[in-house]
């Protein structure tokens, strides 16, 4: 409920601070007095867009502030999604500075205004003769149905499955995609797949292929120069071997002499044995060594082939044509084993189709057993206040698609007049008749759920003396079980209030001002009879008028 609301330097009120209490609230005053600009400044509050313009003070900002008890709303959830602080006792805080800019607080925090609108819709609900918009949006009037109804379980489990339920098709529809573009690349891939696995690629496979390349290929200069190192090593004349073999006997002889060249000796003779191993080698790479054409063409063609890959691929090592081969082989087999996906996410959704259905199904049997009610009591309630022909044809129907709320579409007819033909709302209902529509379906609602604060504007425009007393019952009935303000200028539904207000200009120092009293007993009596005989009250006046509050 809305407990107080601050208004400073805003069109013409300059400073305004008023305290309200739960139950039904009546604000009166003369026309032009200020009561638009009382509600264009709460609209602030809710979300609406600001205006430079509206300020009073053009050097000075303007400061709106509201406060509200929400303990009984269940509003954590929607401040949290809104990353906002939760506060049962919440203020909304908004300024409009003198450059044009406009900032939003709950709480303090910061937001902007689409969250600011979010919050607002919970918290007050305005309503004129000339906003019935509402009234005839399908997801409204299924909202009155479904309070009836009792579906809020139905419908929150619906919309859970609703969100998976597409949550899958969309799953699907990016597997379909995936196979409709797949198949197209799925030959070349394939393709592309097969040429490296016949490469039977391996790791270091390229630097030993290009050297036994050198080797195969240049095999003749290979054995000619082993055959000369091993004539240098073995000739009788003057090889190695056997000139080292008389060195060191010649050196083993001088040893025996004189231990001095003992070293000398050992060094020759070490020398002797490396060259004498060497000498073994090459004699095993001469006996090993012989020309092999198949093979060179063999490892030629591996070589090409290798190179050809690097090229098409466009990488230069056989380790990146490795994992080329294994995203290819992850695409071959995502395109191949996608049908099963398919298949199976196609399950998914007929189960969760399944259940939709049966959610909606019951959905739609508690609607139909509720539209008899909401028709007898709308047309009950309509003929208390004035519109005793008021007839309501209104019809569910099953349809294939999935709404945000089940499977039904609606038609919401009316005929104000006996024998008239049934219209939409929107066709059939006069500016006032959609206003006591609305206050009509607004106090059904009340008894099934819990609504906003709601603002009255007006709507008794152009209804007078029984349908006033009815209305006027209806709202202070409304406000037992939720806050309830009615700007009137009906003496029958002011008197009916729990608290009253008074909107009134006066001029200080030659500059009007919009101001806001809250009236005691003996001032409601005398703002009553005014509103009954006009400024100049008579005793009749105010005796009607004490009749009326008693």
């Amino acid at each position: 409920m809305l407990t107080a609301l601050s208004i400073k330097n805003y069109a013409l009120i300059d400073s305004l601070q008023v305290d309200f209490n739960n139950g039904f609230t009546i604000i009166t005053g003369e026309t032009g007095a200020g009561k638009s600009i009382l509600l264009g400044g709460l609209s602030l509050i809710l979300g609406k867009r600001a205006d430079l313009n509206s300020l009073r003070n053009k050097d000075k900002k303007c400061i709106i502030e509201a406060h509200f008890d929400i303990t009984s709303y269940n509003l954590k959830h929607l401040f949290e999604a809104n990353d906002l602080d939760f506060e049962t006792h919440t203020i909304i805080r908004r300024e409009i500075l003198p450059s044009g800019k406009s900032r939003a607080f709950v709480n303090d925090s910061p937001v902007n205004l689409s969250s600011l609108q979010v919050l607002g819709e919970q918290l007050i609900d305005i309503h004129s003769q000339h906003e019935t918009l509402q009234l005839v949006d399908d997801a409204f009037q299924f909202q009155v149905i479904d309070a009836l109804s009792n579906n809020k379980e139905e419908l929150q489990t619906y919309s859970i499955k609703l969100s998976e339920y597409k949550k899958l098709k969309k799953e699907l529809e990016r597997l379909q995609q995936f196979q409709s573009e797949a198949i197209k690349e799925h030959d070349y891939n394939t393709f592309l797949l097969g040429e490296l696995e016949t490469a039977k690629l391996k790791e270091g496979e390229l630097e030993a292929l290009e050297e036994e390349y050198e080797t195969l290929n240049n095999i003749e200069t290979i054995q000619e120069k082993l055959t000369v190192s091993n004539q240098l090593f073995s000739d009788e004349q003057i090889g190695i071997i056997n000139t080292l073999t008389e060195l060191k006997v010649v050196l083993k002889q001088l040893a025996t002499i004189s231990i001095k060249y003992q070293d000398l000796y050992n060094r020759v003779n070490s020398s002797f044995i490396e060259l004498d191993d060497v000498f073994s080698e090459l004699e095993a790479f001469q006996g090993d060594i012989e020309a092999n054409p198949n093979r060179l063409e063999e490892v030629n063609s591996k070589l090409a082939l290798l190179n050809n890959l690097f090229q098409k691929h466009a990488v230069d090592n056989i380790a990146a044509l490795i994992e080329i081969k294994h995203k290819l082989q992850n695409k071959v087999d995502a395109t191949e084993n996608v049908e099963q996906d398919i298949e199976q996410k196609e399950k998914e959704i007929n189960k969760v189709k399944t259940s939709l259905d049966g959610l909606a199904k019951k959905i739609n049997t508690k609607r139909v057993k509720a539209i008899p009610k909401l028709t007898q009591e709308l047309q009950s309630i309509l003929a208390q206040l004035g519109m005793p022909n008021a007839r309501f044809e209104i019809k569910i129907t099953d349809s294939q698609t999935y709404f945000s709320n089940g499977k039904d579409e609606l038609s919401f007819l009316f005929s104000a007049n006996k024998g008239g033909q049934f219209q939409s709302l929107k066709k059939a209902a006069s500016g006032g008749e959609l206003s006591r529509i609305m206050l009509a379906i607004k106090s059904i609602l009340t008894r099934y759920i819990k609504l906003p604060t709601i603002m009255f504007d007006e709507i008794d425009t152009g209804v007078s003396g029984e349908v006033s007393n009815k209305m006027a019952d209806i709202m202070s009935q409304m406000s037992v079980t939720m806050q309830v303000f009615s700007i009137t200028h009906l003496p029958q539904i002011a008197a009916k209030g729990n608290s009253h207000f008074k909107v009134y200009k006066e001029d200080v120092n030659e500059v009007t001002t919009t101001n806001l009293v809250k009236l005691n007993h003996d001032e409601r009596i005398i703002e009553i009879a005014q509103m009954l005989g006009g400024v100049d009250v008579s005793n009749s006046a105010l005796a009607h008028a004490k009749e009326l509050l008693n």
